[in-house]
C-alpha cells in the first residue's frame, strides 16, 4: 500500500471534512474527535457526492419519547437523496448488513484504527496523521 499526504493537520479542523484527490480517486477525509477517516466521495446509491452532504450525528430513542443524541458528526448524509452513512464504517443508516459506502482503513501515526471492508459501499481509505500532515494509503 502506498501513503499519499493529502493535508496537514491543521487543514482539517475538529468535525470537519476535505476532498482530495488520491490516484484518480475522488476522496472526502473526515477528522472527528482527534480520528481521521477517510470515505469515496461516491454515495452508492446514485453516485452523489458525500463531501457535499450534511454531516450529523444519530438520534436513538430506547422507550418511545426519550430521545438521546449521539455520535456527534460520525453520520453523512447524501446531498442527492439524503441517504445516511456511518463515517467510521461506511455502512448504510437504512440496511447496514446490505448497503454501505465502501471505506478504506483509516490509522492516526502509524497504527491502524479500522480494517477495510467490501460490500456496497462507500468506499473508505486508510489514513495517517504524522509529523502534522494528514495521509490517505491506497
Amino acid at each position: 500500500m502506498t501513503r499519499h499526504p493529502v493535508a496537514a493537520v491543521s487543514d482539517i479542523p475538529d468535525g470537519g471534512r476535505l476532498k482530495v484527490d488520491v490516484a484518480g480517486r475522488s476522496i472526502v477525509v473526515f477528522h472527528v474527535d482527534g480520528a481521521f477517516y477517510a470515505l469515496a466521495d461516491r454515495c452508492p446509491h446514485q453516485g452523489g457526492p458525500l463531501s457535499q452532504g450534511d454531516q450529523i450525528g444519530e438520534l436513538r430513542a430506547t422507550v418511545p419519547g426519550q430521545h438521546q443524541y449521539c455520535r456527534r458528526n460520525m453520520i453523512i448524509r447524501c446531498p442527492w437523496h439524503h441517504w445516511e452513512f456511518d463515517i467510521a464504517t461506511g455502512q448504510s443508516q437504512i440496511d447496514p448488513a446490505r448497503i454501505k459506502v465502501r471505506r478504506y482503513e483509516t490509522a492516526v501515526g502509524d497504527a491502524p484504527s479500522c480494517v477495510a471492508e467490501e460490500k456496497l459501499a462507500a468506499t473508505t481509505f486508510e489514513t495517517v496523521k504524522e509529523e502534522g500532515l494528514v495521509y490517505v494509503i491506497i
